[in-house]
């Protein structure tokens, strides 16, 4: 389950632009393609996205428990390599009310991510403590 949960994760990442595609059916003509330049790709891609994809609006805010069921972090961030893969998460950890927290970059594979059908929400788990999370290296994000 958590490498379908990483592998949707990735895919939905990569198909962002064809989010905001609208869902009706296509029309019987393509226009004509417009010509480009630079190294924008010529031709578009099109995806179809299901009802049960994971889409990172749905992660982002999701606070991470632990097997103890205590709240450790919560999913601030999604850091994307550039070979469009998701290369961490970025929790932020510790505080209160924003005050006092840091941010840990952690592995995808680190956390389990689930639906719980009962509940009809998303679920974030990892096996940690708090103590480890608030001594962990403090991610920064860099200087853009």
């Amino acid at each position: 389950m958590k490498k379908a949960v990483l592998l949707g994760l990735s895919a939905a990442l990569i198909a962002a632009p064809a989010f905001a595609q609208s869902t009706t059916s296509p029309a019987t003509t393509a226009p004509a393609p417009a010509a480009t330049t630079g190294s924008a790709p010529s031709a578009v891609t099109f995806a179809r996205v299901s009802n049960d994809e994971m889409f990172t609006s749905k992660l982002k805010g999701l606070n991470v428990y632990n097997q103890n069921n205590e709240s450790v972090g919560e999913i601030s961030d999604i850091a994307i390599s550039k070979g469009d893969q998701v290369q961490a998460l970025i929790l932020s950890v510790g505080g209160f009310l924003g005050v006092g927290e840091r941010y840990v970059a952690v592995a995808p594979s680190a956390v389990q991510v689930t639906y719980d059908q009962a509940s009809k929400k998303w679920k974030a788990t990892m096996n940690t403590t708090k103590e480890a999370m608030k001594s962990a290296p403090e991610f920064k994000y860099p200087d853009s």
